[in-house]
């Protein structure tokens, strides 16, 4: 009986272990230290995810009293191997403080870091979002998150539980009387073969 039951999951594991390298854990996510945070309040920031490597987790906290104002923190993981490496990546257009936006990355890309700069005169931030793109892997299967924060002035902490999805952009509104934005990220899974679509 044991030897049938190692005949039957040494198989799994193998394929396992080649697909996602032995170093490969599942969350919770590294963000580093508690205290580390991309940005100060009221500072303006950049953060980029390692060579190959995509974002899967934000983090963020409200201080009405800091301009009402987040702190921001990120987690990156590799792309899944079958995806390979990034062939180009850049940066987005830049998302206004104080308006509505969505915002998908361009040429079928992921998001692999984000770009902020607080502005005083709106009690609010200008994104961007740092993309790259696998060959020319395409999106399917796509969905949108619930909200986050899931009310305003709420502290957010959105995680990918799933290994092969990644995020490929946000849609957020902006409330005029909280000064706070929320959040539904784009989610979607990515082919393992090329396809001759720019951007789905």
């Amino acid at each position: 009986m044991d030897l049938v039951l190692l005949c039957v999951f040494l198989p799994l594991v193998t394929v396992a272990w080649g697909q996602y390298g032995g170093d490969y854990s599942y969350g919770p996510y590294n963000y580093g230290d508690n205290d580390e945070w991309a940005n100060a309040y009221r500072q303006g920031f950049n953060f980029q995810c390692p060579h190959g490597q995509v974002i899967v987790a934000v983090r963020s906290v409200f201080n009405k009293k800091e301009g009402s104002d987040r702190l921001w923190n990120y987690a990156c993981m590799p792309a899944a191997q079958s995806l390979g490496e990034p062939t180009e990546c850049w940066w987005e257009e830049i998302n206004r403080a104080g308006t509505e936006w969505y915002q998908t990355c361009s040429n079928n890309g992921l998001v692999a870091g984000f770009q902020s700069q607080y502005f005083p005169s709106v009690l609010d931030r200008e994104w961007q979002f740092y993309c790259c793109r696998y060959s020319r892997r395409c999106p399917y299967s796509c969905w949108l998150t619930t909200e986050y924060p899931g009310h305003y002035g709420e502290d957010m902490d959105m995680m990918m539980y799933t290994y092969d999805y990644y995020i490929r952009g946000a849609t957020t509104t902006f409330s005029a009387v909280d000064r706070d934005r929320q959040w539904k990220f784009i989610v979607c899974r990515m082919t393992e073969y090329d396809c001759p679509f720019q951007n789905v």
